[in-house]
């Protein structure tokens, strides 16, 4: 029964994201790049089924972590026989001695998480390394700390640039796709638009201007559960979404793993997420802002 649940449960978070992200898209600006937003599913600490079954309903984009999780879910039996077209993201932080792990990974598909030209240049000698000179690029993000915490990882705003160009100009086996940030946690919209989401912008603004590249090839990868929304709606083509799809993330040895009958409590940030949730007064309110590309 708990498993038939699970399945019911996904299927309709799923859903229902994916109508949430189509809304939202749909009250962009006009003068933003009419580029359809991508759903990651993150899929942390969870389980091969519920990854099958959000890819059942339809969903191929999905995101982890942590290289060694990918690893064990990327070659895990059921997933490699029930989801040939999975794509897997890389969201966390990648350490260096873990790319070439990293890079073994079947169908990996973009590597988010790029925060320094050292880190570029192993990611790129690796690929070619280990796929061959007749590869494909594989695909990467400059992940930039728009928030300026030490907690979180990613360049300085101010480095974007210099960054993207040596990706550009010295890394033949790899794919500039765009920005990523993390930002900061439980920002306020009452406040404004989000300050993180809007210093992205505005650093692929000078990308696209240094590098002489269209906006609509340089995707923004911002936005999470709390508020993907508003991120679609200034601009994100690709958000990261996990609690509300897949409930709850279930950490070992933790007392988050209590008992509950229900497969997807109801959704709350996971243990790094300590500040507040966007509230609904705000939720509202963000359809209402106007907000520039600049």
């Amino acid at each position: 029964m708990w498993k038939v649940a699970m399945s019911e449960e996904v299927g309709k978070a799923v859903q229902s994201v994916l109508e949430r992200v189509k809304q939202a898209a749909a009250r962009r600006p006009k003068t933003l790049p009419a580029v359809p937003p991508r759903l990651v599913a993150v899929s942390k600490t969870k389980p091969p089924e519920m990854i099958v079954e959000a890819y059942r309903q339809g969903q191929r984009n999905f995101g982890e972590n942590y290289v060694n999780e990918l690893v064990d879910k990327a070659s895990d039996p059921l997933i490699l026989e029930s989801c040939p077209e999975i794509k897997w993201h890389f969201i966390g932080h990648l350490q260096k001695n873990n790319v070439n792990k990293l890079l073994g990974v079947p169908n990996l598909f973009l590597v988010e998480t790029i925060d320094s030209a050292k880190l570029a240049d192993k990611v790129n000698s690796s690929w070619q390394r280990l796929r061959g000179a007749g590869s494909q690029r594989l695909k990467v993000m400059v992940q930039v700390n728009t928030s300026g915490e030490q907690s979180k990882h990613g360049l300085p705003p101010e480095d974007t640039v210099n960054t993207v160009k040596h990706i550009v100009s010295q890394c033949s086996a790899l794919h500039f796709s765009g920005l990523m940030t993390i930002g900061r946690y439980g920002y306020d919209l009452t406040l404004g638009p989000n300050p993180d989401f809007q210093m992205l912008l505005s650093r692929r603004q000078e990308v696209c201007e240094g590098l002489k590249l269209p906006m609509e090839e340089v995707e923004l990868s911002m936005g999470m559960s709390t508020d993907f929304e508003h991120a679609i709606e200034v601009g994100a083509t690709n958000v990261r979404v996990g609690s509300i799809i897949f409930g709850n993330r279930e950490y070992p040895n933790s007392a988050l793993n209590t008992p509950n009958p229900s497969p997807l409590p109801s959704p709350a940030p996971s243990p790094e997420k300590t500040a507040k949730t966007v509230s609904e007064e705000a939720a509202k309110k963000m359809h209402h802002l106007t907000v520039s590309e600049h």
